[in-house]
């Protein structure tokens, strides 16, 4: 019994130290100059919570048995100490119990929270759990490993939903639309070719971008039955895995465990994990946990006192507050530690300030500076924050390795995002041949680009390659086969849509920097033409693996585009330099054909010189190429990397709406 005094005194005196030191740091703003934050230390002796929250008069915790409970087991009151911090302390072990705080603000008690840094939840996300997050660790997790990578250049990105990829009834998965669907290896489609991770590794994508995938407001974790949609871009619980997505939401450790089994699994098969972030607004902004914690900080707000809403949905965070931009690397830091995760996708990025992006890419380099950026570089409305402070495109050259979307070649490609009938460059249409030229470079200076021309930007937004992201669709918007039957002069027939599609990718797959896909596409996806699917059923949403039986063509050429690229650094140049000097475009004077040779063996290349030439047209064309002995691997809508035949004439014909590749040693 003594020695079991001592054990807890001696804990609670650790912890109190801690935090008398901790706070004496805190500078006067209110500040926690944290390196790891958690509203709970959880030891079997005893448990501290702290809480920031500088405007609050009164602070309790209520302790619940469970998260369905209408009254608390017991009530803390927190003490206030230096600069906003409240404490509280509870020997005895906690582990199973739930709890939120609440604070007394202006005379009034407002609702409970589970607080901006729950680490598990109940169901709904309504409390915080206590848990021991060691046990939470699946078999062999500490000695789970990044897939390696060598430079930021070799990613190929594949965009997917937990459910698209899996509820399909012939997936063939059994964890249909869970984490744990991207653990089971074996599955195939009624007629025997590969699904889930399996079909990942046969496609050769290094990394998976999943959409939101922490604890989310839009679906009823009670009613899993109801079978509701949702993309997930609506944060609850920043720092807790989705109750939907796992086998049993009302179990705070499954979450966790599974969504960490997900990410063990696809790092065995070589395959690392993105997760899509949304630190740029919260589901609801009155009850949401940040205001429930300190009223009014987190939010930038306009002159009249409303809040602003630059993410077009009813709110927008400030980064630029020290707290928020705290809490934003603090959390980053955590899924990249205890979930192991490799990339963040920040959605609508250009909502925050460059500082704060600065400071978590710093932050992540300490960690593993192979772990990936890149985000948004837009907003969804006018923000209070000037713009020159704000990480948006225009402004990529002051965050350097923080990589953002290309909408300049995405839309020269395929057409307007927001005029469903406008074609691109796949669809004929001329005049965008500088916006292309202008991808191809990765958004890079190069000396033969006009910028004058580019449809978007009227400079370069990249310091090097790897700090632009190259794609055709995602999943915004209408995807790719829709977009181009919607918009196609010719005719809508499924093979002229191919020619398009394939033309589209050669083009994405070809550029300098980063390229990325949105799942299906390789199957000749379709969502039935909804441009804005996030709550569409999963009869618009799901991906059919019965396409990947009668679109296998496109699977194949998909697969070895990757393949081509990944054989040939030339592809995937490092730094800038490197691409002005080896990438020269063709003098070609055609509407709607962009040609380029990467020469001199780029980036160490065994091709001596690589040509390229894409054809937008309706018609084949001619193009004069340098003189020499030059074998085709893509042609015609074909691709072979062994050799579709040899070029012998200075003048070659390209045929329409295709590319030629061509190499010479």
């Amino acid at each position: 019994m003594r020695n079991y005094i001592l054990e807890t005194v001696l804990v609670f005196l650790l912890i109190f130290v801690t935090v008398s030191i901790w706070a004496k740091s805190l500078p006067d703003e209110f500040t926690p100059a944290l390196s790891h934050h958690s509203e709970l230390n959880y030891s079997s002796l005893g448990s501290i919570f702290t809480l920031w929250a500088p405007t609050a008069a009164k602070v309790k915790i209520n302790l619940y048995n469970n998260d369905t409970d209408l009254r608390p087991i017991q009530t803390i009151f927190m003490k206030k100490g230096l600069q906003g911090m409240w404490t509280a302390m509870e020997k005895g072990d906690l582990k199973g119990k739930y709890y939120t705080f609440q604070i007394q603000h202006k005379g009034k008690w407002l609702k409970e929270t589970p607080g901006i840094w729950a680490k598990a939840v109940g169901v709904n996300g309504i409390r915080a759990a206590v848990i021991d997050l060691k046990s939470t660790d699946p078999e062999g997790w500490t000695n789970d490993v990044r897939p390696s990578l060598t430079h930021h250049t070799d990613i190929v990105i594949y965009e997917m939903h937990h459910r698209d990829f899996s509820v399909a009834p012939n997936s063939g998965i059994q964890h249909k639309g869970k984490f744990l669907a991207l653990t089971e290896n074996g599955t195939k489609n009624a007629e025997g070719l590969s699904t889930g991770i399996d079909h990942l590794k046969e496609l050769g994508i290094t990394h998976v971008h999943l959409l939101p995938s922490y604890d989310f407001g839009s679906i009823d974790e009670t009613r899993l039955s109801d079978n509701r949609y949702n993309w997930g871009y609506d944060p609850k619980n920043y720092n807790v895995p989705e109750g939907s997505y796992s086998t049993h939401p009302a179990d705070p450790a499954t979450r966790i465990r599974e969504f960490k089994q997900m990410v063990q699994a696809l790092h065995r098969n070589g395959i690392r994990v993105i997760l899509d972030v949304v630190y740029n607004h919260t589901f609801v902004t009155d009850e949401s946990n940040f205001t429930l914690t300190a009223p009014g900080y987190f939010y930038r707000k306009n002159k009249d006192g409303s809040y602003s809403n630059a993410s077009g949905c009813g709110n927008e965070t400030a980064s630029e507050q020290p707290m928020m931009r705290q809490f934003m690397i603090e959390s980053v830091k955590y899924w990249a530690k205890e979930y192991h995760v490799d990339g963040f996708r920040f959605d609508l990025m250009g909502i925050h300030d460059i500082e704060t992006m600065n400071q978590i890419r710093k932050e992540l380099d300490k960690i593993d500076p192979t772990i990936y950026m890149y985000g948004e570089g837009w907003t969804a409305g006018a923000s209070p924050l000037d713009e020159s402070l704000r990480a948006v495109k225009k402004n990529g050259l002051q965050f350097p390795r923080i990589a953002v979307f290309s909408d300049d070649l995405r839309d020269a490609i395929k057409g307007s995002w927001n005029d469903a009938k406008a074609p691109g460059f796949v669809g004929g249409t001329s005049g965008l041949e500088e916006s292309l030229k202008f991808g191809i470079t990765g958004a890079t200076q190069h000396p033969q680009v006009n910028y004058s021309h580019v449809n978007y930007s009227q400079a370069p937004y990249a310091n090097n390659p790897d700090e632009v992201i190259n794609y055709v669709s995602c999943h915004d918007d209408m995807c790719l086969n829709d977009k181009l039957r919607e918009s196609s002069p010719f005719n809508t027939k499924a093979d002229q849509i191919k020619r398009q599609n394939k033309l589209a990718q050669t083009i994405v797959f070809t550029s300098q920097g980063v390229p990325f896909i949105l799942s299906g596409e390789e199957l000749f996806r379709t969502k039935k033409g909804i441009h804005n699917s996030f709550q569409s059923p999963d009869s618009i949403n799901e991906i059919d693996w019965h396409w990947k039986t009668i679109h296998h063509d496109l699977f194949d050429y998909y697969r070895n585009l990757i393949l081509l690229r990944k054989q040939h650094p030339a592809f995937r140049m490092n730094t800038q330099a490197d691409v002005a000097s080896h990438l020269r475009f063709l003098d070609i004077n055609q509407k709607c054909v962009v040609g380029f040779i990467l020469a001199d063996h780029a980036n160490g290349d065994e091709w001596k010189d690589i040509l390229v030439i894409h054809n937008g047209n309706r018609q084949p064309v001619e193009v004069s190429v340098p003189d020499g002995e030059w074998m085709a691997v893509v042609k015609d809508g074909q691709i072979n990397l062994s050799g579709l035949g040899n070029i012998e004439n200075s003048r070659i014909t390209i045929a329409p709406v295709s590319s030629l590749i061509a190499f010479r040693k």
